[in-house]
C-alpha cells in the first residue's frame, strides 16, 4: 500500500488536469502516443534526459513510474540520464519525501545511490546520476524524453532510441541561492507529477 500521505497528495494531483494548458497538453500527447502504440508490448521502456540528470529527468523518471504503478501499467519502466554524471541534488529527495516518499540513501558517495519507495507492493525506485546510455539503462527501443532544453539542443543523436521527445521543465537550479527555493522545487514537483499522472491516466482511455 501506499504511504496515506502520497496517496492523498496524488488524488489531488488527479483533480487538477485542467490546469494543463493546451500547448502543453500537445507536448504531453507526443508522449501518450508512444505509450499507446505499444500497450501491448512486455516493456515500455522511457528514459528522461536533462544535461546534469540531477533534478528535472529525476523528477520526471520518478513520477511517471509512480504514475504508471498508480494506474495499474505494469510494463512500462522509467529511467533517467544526462549528458555528464553529477549528483542527485538534495531539494529533490527533501521534497520527495515532503510529499509521501520513503528515501532511502544506499551510498554516501559524491553521486549517491537512493532507494525510493512509494509503495510497499511495489519494488523502490533506485536513483543516481548517470549519462543517458549507463549500462543501468536500456539499451535500445526507449523514448528519449528530453526534459530540458539545453539537452535537448546539445545531446547528440541518439540512434538507439524509438522515439526522441521533447518535454522541457523550468529548472528549478534557478533558485537554489534564493529564499524561495524550497518552494520553487515543490512547484516543479507539483507540475511534473501533476502531468506524468495526466499521461498515464490516458493510456488505457
Amino acid at each position: 500500500m501506499m504511504n496515506p500521505l502520497l496517496t492523498s497528495y496524488i488524488q489531488s494531483q488527479l483533480t487538477k488536469f485542467e490546469l494543463i494548458s493546451e500547448d502543453r497538453r500537445k507536448a504531453l500527447q507526443v508522449l501518450i502516443d508512444f505509450i499507446s502504440k505499444r500497450k501491448s508490448d512486455n516493456t515500455i521502456a522511457l528514459t528522461m534526459i536533462c544535461t546534469h540528470n540531477s533534478r528535472r529527468s529525476h523528477l520526471t523518471q520518478i513520477w511517471a513510474q509512480i504514475a504508471a504503478h498508480y494506474f495499474g501499467l505494469k510494463n512500462i519502466s522509467v529511467y533517467s540520464g544526462g549528458t555528464e554524471a553529477t549528483a542527485i541534488y538534495s531539494a529533490v529527495i527533501e521534497t520527495l519525501t515532503e510529499v509521501g516518499l520513503d528515501a532511502q540513501k544506499l551510498s554516501g558517495t559524491t553521486n549517491p545511490i537512493y532507494a525510493l519507495r512509494f509503495d510497499e507492493r511495489a519494488l523502490p525506485i533506485i536513483c543516481f546520476s548517470k549519462v543517458y546510455d549507463d549500462a543501468f539503462n536500456p539499451k535500445n527501443g526507449f523514448a528519449a524524453v528530453m526534459t530540458c532544453g539545453h539537452a535537448d539542443a546539445n545531446c547528440p543523436h541518439i540512434p538507439q532510441a524509438a522515439q526522441r521527445i521533447s518535454l522541457p521543465y523550468e529548472d528549478p537550479k534557478n533558485f537554489d541561492e534564493h529564499p524561495e527555493k524550497m518552494r520553487a522545487y515543490r512547484e516543479r514537483c507539483d507540475q511534473v507529477a501533476l502531468e506524468m499522472l495526466y499521461v498515464m491516466s490516458q493510456i488505457n482511455n
